[in-house]
Parts: C-alpha cells; structure tokens; sequence
C-alpha cells in the first residue's frame, strides 16, 4: 500500500524521512515549515513536492500527515494545521502522548516514532531503524504498520507511557553517552593529547557493552572499588567542577550497582 504523505516540519528527522518515504514508494505531497526556505531544501530532496508556510492543507491529497518539528512545538502544530476529512495526524516524538493530539481537526491519530539520532548530512539507513507505533483505532494502525513496514522490519506497536520510558533509556544510551565522549574530547584538549587515542577504546567498549551485556562489560577503579584511584581523578578534575561532580555520581552509582 503507498500513501500520499505531507511533513510538517524541516529538521532532522523530516530530512531524512521524507526521501526515505519516497524511496519507499510514497508521494510526498507537502513540506511545511514556518521559513518557506527551510521546507524548500526538504522538498529539494524529493520529487514534485509543495513546500509551504502556512498550515492549511484543507485542499491537500495527503492521506498522512506527519509532524516532525521539536517536542515543544508539536500541541501548536497539532492545534493549528487544518486538515482535509479522512486525513491521519501522526507525532514523531518519543516522549510526547498520542492523546496531545486529540484536539487536532484530524479523523485520525497516531505515533510514528524512529528510534534513532537523526543529524542532518549524515546517512541514516532506515531499514535498520525500529519504528514505535500508536494509534487509537485499530484501522490506523494497521495503516501505519504498512507505513512503517515500508521502512523497516523493525516495527513496533508501543503504548505512551511505555514510549516515554523507552524514550528515557535512549537519552542515557545516545545523548549521554555522547556527552561524556565530549567531555573526554575536553579533557584530552587540556592535558594536549590526540582524541585519536581514545577512539579504538570507545569502539572496543560500545562492542563488547553490546555483545556481553553493559553490567557484564564493565570495566574500570569503580567497579574494582578501587578508591584511592577514584580520589585521585576526583581530584584531578578539581578545576572543573561540573565534570568532578559527574565523574563521583556515576562512579558512585556503578559502585552501587
């Protein structure tokens, strides 16, 4: 089954998705975004779509209609966007609930969430992405699992407040993780080393995290108990201490484990 598709929205994720949509087969109809020029670089990406700057799609031959903007912008969205009859109005947010959209002049609603770290640029293969699902009515969401299957194999039917707990455990998986490979970058900068030196560790231990399971992989003083050494980088990050306070946590908290 191929849909006729509109994006409301021109940042990371409507970047990647709306060529992968079309790859797929799918007509994308729209791209909104409120700078016409940022949903024209979307629509540059694929063949005869619209961009637009308002959101009146009353006379739109999309069937879907996926909102990929910020999680703080999505209840204006939602609230705003006209819609023609018959029309499904999906979020692809992983923290926000399906119900946010319940006041939306949608016939039908729902979550398509890719559970991935999208960055503008950067090569995303879809087909190894899974795709969170909701809907209220069992019709729609047999649609979007079509829509999604199209995608990925990877396609998951997931309720909000389970969405919002996986949501949680990607931030610790990917965003923090990518915050203490900067703050490791920061460090290595300081002392004048190469991070080049850190790279085949971080691999080594992404890895072996995954393979053996991250309580089984973990290394480290923490885990040893080993305090003497945990004083001693403590201390030597006394000159800064936002990442003297982080190191002590976590390494309180794999002690603790």
């Amino acid at each position: 089954m191929k849909f006729k598709i509109a994006i409301l929205g021109a940042g990371n994720v409507a970047w990647h998705l709306a060529p992968a949509l079309e790859d797929a087969g799918h007509e994308i109809t729209e791209v909104y975004a409120r700078d016409l020029e940022k949903a024209k670089q979307i629509t540059e990406r694929v063949y005869s779509a619209e961009p637009k700057d308002d959101l009146d799609f009353s006379e739109s031959k999309g069937e879907i209609f996926i909102i990929a903007v910020k999680d703080s912008a999505i209840p204006e969205v939602a609230d705003e966007v006209i819609l023609p009859e018959g029309s499904i109005l999906v979020h692809t947010s992983g923290t926000i609930p399906l119900d946010i959209l319940g006041y939306s002049s949608a016939s039908y609603t729902g979550i398509f969430y890719p559970l991935q770290s999208f960055t503008k640029g950067r090569k995303i293969e879809l087909d190894e992405v899974p795709i969170l699902l909701e809907a209220d009515d069992e019709e729609t969401l047999q649609k979007l699992k079509k829509l999604a299957k199209s995608l990925s194999p990877l396609t998951y039917v997931v309720r909000s407040k389970d969405r919002k707990g996986i949501h949680v455990a990607a931030v610790f998986a990917s965003n923090f993780t990518n915050h203490m490979i900067r703050i490791a970058e920061e460090i290595m900068r300081k002392q004048g080393a190469d991070f080049e030196m850190l790279k085949p560790l971080i691999i080594e231990t992404i890895s072996k995290s995954l393979q053996l399971g991250a309580k089984n992989a973990q290394t480290g003083p923490a885990i040893r108990e080993d305090y003497e050494t945990l004083e001693d980088h403590h201390q030597f990050l006394s000159y800064n201490e936002s990442f003297a306070e982080i190191y002590k946590l976590i390494s309180q908290d794999i002690i603790d484990s």
